[in-house]
């Protein structure tokens, strides 16, 4: 059986691969029929909320752009979106967008980079106001390359010397009933593959960090990792995106119960932070997407919380940063809404506790400048 590569498996991993998105048409919170689909805008006007806290500052090291048929996520519709919000600088994380359309298909990844790249000089001309975007920028490269992949990570740091900080070579691998379209090759335990780790191992020459964006089921492989590769700052993505649909259907508690005890194992390593964030996607299984209006902050908090404080409690402050995975879990809630949950989780925390997970993590972790 032949090789699946990296953009093929992300092409074809099928309802919730890169978008977040999912199949289907006629329920309140999207528009479209594809997985890029995107959000009705009316919907999220539905619940709206004063920003808590206008002033706390903000680094949301979690984000997308994309440019696609009928779906478009630019830095107009971020400024808008995180207008509410004292957010100070933000971090973009690769989402397979403007890809080179020629060229090596090894490089092609860099087309990314310098698209984000002329966004990012764009708002660091102060003409878009006072928020730095794309301070901080992660970009893609197929680890399983192994010493191939040297290349292409000079390449990414060359397209933006100042900014480019990480890697993200997804690991999103479930059973069909998740995604239904998943090659029959496609790599289940891509962290523990020889190859990838042999391409692994260069990250650390460049000083790059690694996101690690996985399903619950697969906790102990990023663990691995980060003990074979101590050197590594490893980034912990959406929890480690518990499953909620397909087969997990109805089962938040026992895949809670399951995803604890690999969350403390994994929270041992000192090489790995974690983003607090990234659970309103269609894969977890809330549903908001389907209410006739979207949930309020109160309401993303009863249904969040556990997860939340379970991984606070693991990590540290020191060690999480909140994140809002726009435009994915725009799918579910506005970002007013979405930020006021964190800023209400967080009440009975110290003044440096809030500054670590709202600010201070992520600048440190990404090596921004302050703002």
């Amino acid at each position: 059986m032949s090789k699946i590569t990296r953009r093929s498996f992300i092409q074809k991993a099928g309802i919730y691969g890169a978008s977040g998105a999912v199949v289907g048409a006629g329920l309140p919170g999207r528009i479209g029929k594809s997985v890029n689909a995107q959000v009705a805008p009316d919907w999220l006007e539905l619940t709206k909320e004063v920003a808590i806290e206008p002033a706390l500052p903000i680094i949301d090291p979690h984000h997308h752009f994309w440019d696609r048929p009928n779906n478009r996520y630019m830095l107009e519709d971020l400024l808008e979106d995180t207008a509410a919000h004292n957010v100070r600088q933000t971090v973009f994380v690769e989402c397979t967008s403007m890809y080179r359309a020629d060229g090596p298909e090894d490089l092609k990844v860099i087309g990314e980079t310098e698209f984000v790249q002329g966004i990012a000089a764009k708002s660091a001309s102060g003409s878009y106001g006072d928020m730095r975007v794309a301070s901080g920028i992660v970009g893609s490269a197929d680890l399983t390359l192994g010493d191939g992949v040297v290349p292409v990570l000079e390449a990414h740091v060359a397209a933006s010397p100042q900014r480019f900080r990480g890697i993200r070579h997804r690991a999103a691998w479930a059973d069909r009933s998740v995604l239904p379209n998943l090659p029959a090759n496609a790599p289940q335990h891509i962290l523990l593959d020889p190859d990838f780790r042999k391409g692994y191992a260069h990250l650390r020459t460049y000083g790059l960090s690694f996101e690690g964006w996985l399903y619950h089921t697969h906790i102990a492989d990023l663990t691995d990792l980060a003990r074979t590769f101590p050197d590594t700052t490893i980034i912990f993505n959406h929890l480690g995106g518990p499953i909620g649909v397909g087969s997990y259907s109805g089962r938040r508690d026992e895949v809670f119960q399951s995803w604890k005890p690999a969350v403390t194992e994994l929270a041992k390593c000192p090489n790995v932070v974690a983003k607090v964030g990234g659970i309103q996607m269609v894969v977890n299984g809330y549903g908001w997407h389907e209410m006739g209006k979207p949930p309020t902050s109160d309401e993303l908090l009863a249904a969040n919380k556990d997860w939340y404080n379970y991984i606070i409690d693991q990590f540290g402050p020191d060690r999480c940063m909140f994140e809002s995975n726009f435009p994915v879990d725009k799918l579910s809630c506005s970002y007013t809404v979405l930020w006021n949950q964190f800023k209400k989780l967080t009440a009975g925390f110290s003044s440096q506790e809030r500054a670590a997970m709202f600010h201070d993590t992520a600048m440190r972790v990404y090596r921004l400048p302050r703002v």
